[in-house]
């Protein structure tokens, strides 16, 4: 005889916004598309008040993230992997490298490094998804390319101190999914990069280029012994084109996605600027260690919480049945997980990263309410007992 069990008794309360995605992601509360009425539509990002929008993301940016006065902010193509591009191409190869490796984007600048620049001395210092790669091996005679925060695996640096600051190379930091959430030390940092798309919950296709006094004397001093494309170019005459910093972009940029960028850094002042930010995204945490605290069948993928994002969060199954499973048959529950989920409209965009080990991924940045990642934490635990449910009468 088959037995059934009941199904699970779906949690009373949603999320009020179930948009976890970790990229783009939800956009800052209270957002309506009537804020963006004074996108310059229509008229060339060359124009006088196009400039002036760009310039206005330009210094609002430096306001709210606290940028340092003598360092350089552009607006580039390509979101956060434009900037990164820019950089690597137009700095790399004047002396040894090292590339931090510990997710799935900092081993895609391992592959452009290595196959497409084919830079000779090349060091990566790599770890497994929910690690970090040994810093103690960073050495201040070479350039170092890393992420701050790996989108992809729920792991951070906790602070900077890994970097010599009488270092001889540049430093290159994807901070794409840490930038306004984390602590950012720029006295460390020649080249920082993010994109509109992840913590301010603006519009995709755009990133942010961020030099220090250091990058731009590495720009004026080296020449890279290869073809740059146009979109690379951010000197002439040997000098940093210093206009593409004051607002004249070197491609035709979306306008509207400019203003939603402006509206997103009005609303990040209005509420108290870098450090409210960051103590939102940090509440946000809070909310799930708590419950993954009481919850057995869940645990972070990044077990040491000195790395733990608090932005990208990364968790995975550790109920010893589902743990049983061949690899393939994880990252099926785990799908189902999100599936059930999305269907509800419980939560949205939440399955791990493809290249990632089996799981979830929640985005816990400030523009996601705390009251909503709580909301959030009886739907999951519905969902693990509804699939697992599913499974076990299969």
């Amino acid at each position: 005889m088959t037995t059934t069990t009941a199904p699970a008794a779906k949690p009373a309360v949603r999320p009020a916004r179930p948009e976890f995605s970790s990229g783009p992601c939800a956009k800052r509360p209270g957002w309506n598309s009537e804020n963006l009425a004074n996108a310059v539509l229509g008229r060339s990002h060359r124009s006088k008040l196009g400039k002036a929008r760009l310039k206005e993301a330009i210094d609002r940016t430096r306001e709210v993230l606290e940028v340092p006065a003598d360092f350089l902010i552009g607006i580039v193509p390509g979101s956060d992997t434009g900037a990164v591009e820019m950089a690597m191409w137009s700095m790399l190869g004047a002396r040894p490298v090292q590339l931090m490796a510990f997710e799935s984007f900092g081993k895609d600048w391992v592959t452009d490094v290595t196959k497409q620049l084919k830079l000779p001395n090349v060091e990566v210092l790599d770890a497994p998804y929910g690690k970090l790669p040994d810093t103690s091996k960073v050495r201040p005679d070479a350039d170092l390319v890393f992420t701050w925060n790996g989108t992809t695996s729920g792991v951070r640096v906790p602070n900077a101190d890994f970097i010599s600051a009488d270092r001889e190379g540049i430093t290159i930091c994807d901070a794409t999914s840490a930038a306004f959430a984390q602590k950012l030390d720029w006295t460390k940092l020649d080249v920082v990069t993010f994109s509109w798309q992840k913590a301010l919950g603006g519009e995709g296709a755009h990133g942010v280029l961020i030099l220090g006094p250091r990058a731009v004397a590495r720009l004026e001093s080296y020449v890279p012994a290869w073809p740059m494309p146009k979109l690379f170019r951010m000197t002439k005459g040997g000098k940093v084109s210093l206009d593409i910093f004051e607002g004249a972009t070197i491609n035709t940029p979306s306008m509207l996605c400019v203003e939603d960028a402006v509206d997103a850094l009005k609303w990040a002042s209005s509420i108290g600027g870098l450090e409210e930010m960051q103590r939102r995204a940090d509440e946000n945490l809070a909310a799930l260690t708590r419950w993954v605290a009481k919850t057995p069948w869940v645990d972070f993928l990044a077990e040491d919480a000195s790395i733990r994002s608090n932005t990208s969060v990364c968790l995975k199954v550790v109920d010893p049945k589902i743990a049983a499973l061949s690899d393939d048959a994880q990252a099926d529950f785990a799908k189902k997980l999100a599936s059930v989920l999305e269907k509800e409209g419980a939560a949205l965009d939440i399955g791990g990263y493809r290249d990632a080990p089996a799981g979830l991924r929640i985005w816990c940045g400030a523009t996601v309410e705390t009251s909503d990642v709580e909301a959030l934490t009886p739907w999951l635990d519905w969902a693990f007992a509804t699939v697992s449910a599913e499974l076990a009468a299969a």
